[in-house]
């Protein structure tokens, strides 16, 4: 468990280290990107996808509504994410170099919340919150909310008679530091106007005279 243990590899082992769809259950991410780079060779890259923080976006906002009306409070039910405007900052944090960042947003339909639960069950992503009770006292889904939360589901999001999950996947490359690899030119030494190409008036290369 690398939130226990650190990784048991010896620094610069690996050509390559890549994650499928896991590092959102990872407490300390900061820590396991440092150690990943570290079990890296030089000039050699990390690829990782993760399920970002405005998946289940829906189920989280209905779950919330069917807990204020049946219970009087909101408890935690669907597991915290990172957003991906956060994942640039923790790979260069961990020391990597030329950092590419992308998001892909995955909608898949259900016919009804119920038939969602479970496919999120047998993924093994229910929520894995170390706290889930709130100052109310709120814990787990009772049939009430578990009906109410179908309707509200429905009220907000549904269409044709079926109901949308969607998943944000976060895409992540970043490369340890290495001999001859490419870096970003220092600021203000661009000979091209990004500003120009964009308003489709053409390259104008700057006159450093």
């Amino acid at each position: 468990n690398p939130d226990t243990h650190p990784l048991p590899f010896p620094p610069q082992s690996f050509h390559a280290v890549l994650s499928s769809l896991s590092l959102h259950w990872i407490n300390d991410l900061p820590s396991l990107l440092s150690q990943i780079a570290k079990s890296l060779k030089p000039d050699s890259p990390f690829l990782a996808a993760i399920f970002g923080g405005d998946s289940l976006f829906e189920l989280r906002t209905s779950l919330q509504l069917a807990d204020l009306d049946r219970r009087g409070g909101v408890a935690t039910h669907v597991s915290p994410l990172a957003d991906v405007r956060d994942v640039g900052g923790l790979l260069q944090k961990a020391g990597f170099k030329l950092l590419t960042v992308d998001v892909d947003d995955i909608v898949v339909e259900y016919p009804d919340t119920f038939a969602l639960m479970q496919d999120l069950q047998a993924m093994g992503e229910s929520n894995a919150a170390l706290v889930r009770e709130t100052n109310a006292g709120l814990r787990g889904l009772g049939r009430d909310v578990l009906l109410a939360n179908e309707g509200v589901y429905r009220e907000l999001h549904g269409e044709g008679g079926r109901v949308p999950a969607t998943w944000r996947v976060i895409y992540m490359i970043g490369w340890t530091e290495g001999e001859g690899q490419p870096v970003p030119l220092e600021r203000g030494t661009g000979e091209v106007n990004i500003k120009d190409v964009l308003e489709g008036g053409g390259v104008k290369v700057r006159d450093k005279r």
